[in-house]
């Protein structure tokens, strides 16, 4: 619980995915049926980022990234690291181009951010190494403490002294009064430099102890988490003890349900068939009733055509005779008119006669 409530996601996609099968090192294992939301995490109090998967309640990755690890595009959606931790190699699979550049990209940003957040912890771990390192290797051989670092003015005297002692007493070649003040002042120098670096180590092993006291805090809080954990380990082994018996009667209730879901699942499909086949026997009932009756629309249609037909058939006897005997009118008047005509031709040329005579 503590650790989720620590760790918070920076990070989602969706992916297919798989490992290393463990055996032959060569093939791929899918860890997922389906496409799962694969999260970059970012832990605040280890300072550390991981990859995480869930399917259902099942975690298929838990991978935390270190500078050494390297994200190898394999193919345009596929995509693949190595964790030495888990002694495996993960691989996912993505739906689009674009999704896989995107995870790489915050692939080696995680894995940049994990470098510094190393080089800053050695960093911090060397500076408070160096004080008790030169505690142990000088003279000095009591505790690492401000008063020891820089010492006391009573101290710090006497050293002084006693490295401008020897140089200050007369002998044969004695140096000028001016020059030994020279040397005095470098020597001054020198121990405002020292007490600078003693002030900065002092920092330094303020700052670590403060670490120190953080660590126990956090020590304190995972024994607590640990101790929890382990009442409620021991609660749960003696429930467990009362429910093998509860367990075993489930069983038997879980087999019996199974079976009657089994039974009710092959009636149900049964019923889903006896259905549908109610169902085309309707839809061919209807199709038959419906060719029945435009049979029937046809049939009658036919018994009007054959009477319009038929009707037709006289009127056409009928018209042929009316132009049979107005052919036969017709041509009795051509006649007559021929006679008429030839007449009437015999009287011009008769008068054309008399016309001439006279």
């Amino acid at each position: 619980m503590s650790t989720l409530m620590r760790e918070q996601p920076i990070f989602s996609t969706r992916a297919h995915v798989f490992q290393i099968d463990p055996n032959t090192k060569k093939n791929w294992v899918p860890t997922s049926k389906h496409a799962v939301t694969v999260s970059y995490f970012y832990d605040s109090t280890r300072n550390v980022y991981r990859i995480i998967s869930l399917d259902g309640s099942k975690a298929i990755i838990n991978s935390t990234i270190t500078p050494n690890m390297t994200f190898t595009k394999t193919s345009q959606k596929f995509g693949q690291w190595a964790d030495s931790r888990a002694n495996t190699v993960y691989g996912l699979g993505f739906s689009s181009e674009h999704h896989l550049s995107k995870f790489a990209e915050k692939f080696q940003e995680f894995k940049e951010a994990a470098r510094l957040a190393k080089e800053k912890s050695q960093e911090k771990m060397e500076l408070t190494s160096t004080p008790s390192q030169e505690s142990a290797g000088g003279d000095l051989q009591s505790p690492l403490t401000p008063e020891s670092i820089n010492g006391t003015d009573d101290e710090r005297t006497p050293d002084v002294t006693q490295n401008s002692e020897p140089r200050a007493e007369p002998t044969q070649n004695a140096l000028p009064f001016s020059h030994s003040s020279a040397i005095s002042k470098h020597w001054e120098a020198e121990l405002a430099t020292l007490k600078g670096n003693n002030a900065k180590l002092t920092a330094a092993l303020l700052e670590s102890t403060a670490n120190v006291k953080q660590w126990k805090q956090q020590l304190a809080a995972y024994q607590e988490e640990a101790e929890r954990l382990h009442k409620r380990v021991t609660e749960l082994e003696c429930v467990s003890s009362q429910a093998n018996a509860v367990h075993t009667h489930k069983t038997e209730l879980n087999q019996t349900i199974q079976e009657l879901e089994e039974t009710l699942k092959v009636k149900e499909e049964e019923i889903e068939r006896l259905k549908q086949e109610i169902d085309n026997a309707r839809e061919l009932q209807e199709q038959r009733d419906s060719l029945t009756q435009k049979l029937q629309e046809v049939e009658i249609r036919n018994k009007d055509l054959e009477g319009q037909l038929s009707d037709l058939e006289q009127r056409l006897e009928k018209s042929q005779n009316e132009q049979e005997a107005f052919r036969n009118n017709l041509k009795t008047l051509l006649e007559i008119l021929d006679g008429k005509i030839f007449e009437l031709t015999e009287l011009r040329d008769n008068l054309a006669k008399l016309l001439e005579c006279s």
